[in-house]
């Protein structure tokens, strides 16, 4: 139950935040938010990460809701487990479903923060979301999943037993 309100206001801050750039910004206008660090850059993104497959929004949407019911068919079956897990799983859903809203709505996802200090990809709350999530689903997989190959040694005897010096 907390993780789904998290996500709910995670998911309510990212199109809030979308919003806001889409009715206070012209587009293609930058402003400073961080100075020399961050500006508010509207930028009506038709593609993924990086603008790639530009102009394929519905090949996106669709990857997009496959993705998600995925994950949520995988939380549903506990392969998540811990606050990690559920945490990864949560993050990138809650992206997902973010930049879902804006291509099924929109017809492009609203990106608005762009670096100033280096020249990165202007990118969202959701793109953010979705960054840490797999950030922490990697080292989730890597470190805390349980491992099936790995098998409960039993007790054989005597010979398993610590000597107590008897």
């Amino acid at each position: 139950m907390l993780y789904s309100i998290i996500a709910l206001v995670l998911l309510v801050a990212d199109q809030v935040v979308k919003y806001l750039v889409r009715t206070g910004i012209d587009l293609g206008q930058s402003i400073p938010f961080i100075p020399h660090l961050l500006d508010l850059t509207y930028v009506q993104n038709t593609g993924a990460a990086f603008s790639i497959l530009r102009e394929h929004t519905w090949l996106l949407t669709l990857i997009s809701a496959v993705v998600v019911v995925v994950i949520a068919v995988l939380v549903q079956r506990k392969f998540f487990q811990g606050w990690l897990g559920l945490t990864a799983a949560m993050l990138v859903m809650c992206g997902g479903v973010g930049n879902l809203i804006d291509r099924v709505v929109l017809g492009y996802v609203t990106d608005m923060f762009q670096t100033t200090f280096m020249n990165f990809a202007v990118f969202n709350l959701a793109d953010c979301y979705i960054t840490i999530g797999v950030v922490l689903l990697f080292l989730y997989v890597l470190f805390f999943y349980p491992d099936s190959n790995q098998k409960e040694v039993e007790p054989h005897g005597d010979c398993d037993l610590p000597d107590n010096g008897t």
